[in-house]
């Protein structure tokens, strides 16, 4: 989507960039807006390279979903302003929106770009240059009342393509900054989600994932939902040729209601990441989640009694300000009850200026790293007999070829499941929809091994 009607040749007059990289931290929404960036660059005439090369302008879009992410996105943006001392260096994203003057004083930074309009800002900051009086220029603005900033994309340089349909979260959660740099709930009108994703459908895209900052919270200050968008984006998906996936959700999004709505879309994968954080119903109230274990476990339990193959992964902070033995045990058992797929641990970081910085009960480095440690090995444990079980149960599948090289296949079923195995060396290639049989699962148990399913319905039918 255009964001201005100059020519390349203006462009080149004023300012002789040729060359830029963009490097990426964090999200799927960053990924998203960097692809969109990237295109635009493009458009322009300008080949976007890899953040290694020496290039004319580099874009850091950061991250500051931790403390640790933070300081990696400040060891970035040096790093490749040493790259080439000379290019013209954008900061831009989440850390850009909550510290602009920290940002602005690393040495070198040229502009510093926040989410109000990352992606137009970006693009105008490159067409201006290096600024006239050498002082950063701080595009960091109030996100209150910011519209969603309308851009699209239409590559997908992998088989997996990300499509942002939300910005903006609004939950203040304890131990997230995240709202500060991001805003409030901002959706992406229907229609030109439908339009980007028709696109990406005829352009031979065979997996899509909707993503956003809260993707439940989609269509709240529009009127719209997500089982309506789910519908729209069905009718315009032949059957098996595309299947959607949806990012990071709350437990509380699978009411019955939701359940009901969502059994007749052919096109959606078996497969919910929901963002538990803790078992401990204490922690959760002092996590200010809105929801307890229960809901975790009915949310679940519904959608596997309507879903039977349905599969689940989760995100849990370990050590939480105030977590007892009797916390951790509460979160220990919540994996263990309800067989995720994968879990994604994180020993609690401190955001300085959240509510959960102020709280007492902070554990020690060692005990979060401790029970991080536990929980990994109770997650692989619990995913390793999933597994075993379900190949038992139900070892036909239908997958996407995500690599087809040496010989060998790689990719992921609907439900997401990891699969290998050898190419039967009958033309597949990567975006194929193929059946397979699994036949067990490998060391770690994080992947399936497998056979070609002659007997399965080839690239015509997700399930």
């Amino acid at each position: 989507m255009p964001l201005n009607n100059r020519t390349v040749n203006d462009f080149h007059k004023h300012k002789g960039v040729r060359t830029a990289a963009i490097l990426t931290l964090g999200c799927k929404v960053n990924q998203y807006e960097s692809e969109a960036l990237a295109e635009e660059l493009r458009r322009l005439g300008i080949e976007v390279l890899t953040p290694d090369d020496v290039c004319d302008c580099y874009v850091i879009n950061t991250c500051s979903v931790t403390a640790e992410a933070d300081r990696k996105s400040r060891q970035a943006i040096r790093k490749l302003r040493r790259k080439n001392p000379e290019a013209l260096v954008i900061a831009a994203g989440c850390v850009a929106q909550r510290e602009p003057e920290a940002l602005s004083a690393i040495p070198g930074v040229d502009y510093v770009i926040g989410n109000e309009a990352k992606v137009r800002d970006a693009v105008a900051a490159v067409m201006a240059g290096r600024p006239g009086d050498g002082l950063p220029v701080v595009l960091s603005r109030d996100l209150s009342s910011a519209p969603f900033e309308r851009i699209a994309t239409s590559a997908f340089p992998r088989t997996r393509r990300y499509i942002k349909i939300e910005d903006g979260c609004e939950n203040r959660c304890a131990y997230c900054a995240i709202p500060d740099a991001r805003g409030s709930i901002r959706s992406k009108p229907r229609e030109d989600i439908v339009s980007e994703v028709r696109a990406h459908i005829e352009a031979g895209c065979r997996e899509i994932v909707l993503t956003g900052i809260e993707t439940a919270s989609y269509g709240k200050d529009t009127g719209d939902d997500l089982v309506s968008l789910l519908s729209a984006l069905d009718s315009v998906c032949p059957e098996g040729s595309c299947r959607f996936r949806l990012s990071s959700l709350s437990p509380l999004l699978f009411t019955p209601g939701f359940i009901r709505g969502i059994t007749g879309i052919k096109s959606l994968a078996h497969h919910f990441h929901i963002s538990v954080q803790s078992g401990s119903d204490a922690v959760l109230r002092r996590m200010r989640r809105g929801y307890g274990r229960d809901d975790v476990y009915g949310a679940i339990e519904r959608l596997r009694s309507v879903f039977p193959d349905m599969m689940f992964t989760t995100d849990i902070i370990a050590g939480f300000p105030g977590e007892t033995e009797e916390d951790f045990a509460d979160t220990v058992r919540l994996i263990c009850d309800n067989r995720f797929l994968m879990t994604h641990i994180f020993p609690y970081s401190e955001r300085e200026g959240t509510p959960a910085a102020r709280m007492e009960g902070r554990l020690s480095e060692e005990v979060k790293r401790e029970r991080a440690s536990i929980l990994a090995f109770e997650a692989g444990r619990t995913s390793r007999r999933l597994l075993a079980d379900y190949v038992s149960r139900r070892p036909g599948e239908v997958l996407l070829v995500e690599s087809a090289e040496d010989g060998m296949l790689t990719g992921h079923t609907g439900n997401f499941i990891s699969v290998r195995l050898p190419d039967p060396g009958s033309g597949i290639k990567r975006g194929d929809f193929i059946g397979v049989r699994l036949t067990g699962a490998e060391g770690s148990g994080r992947i399936c091994s497998a056979v070609p399913d002659e007997e399965q319905t080839i690239a015509r039918q997700i399930q």
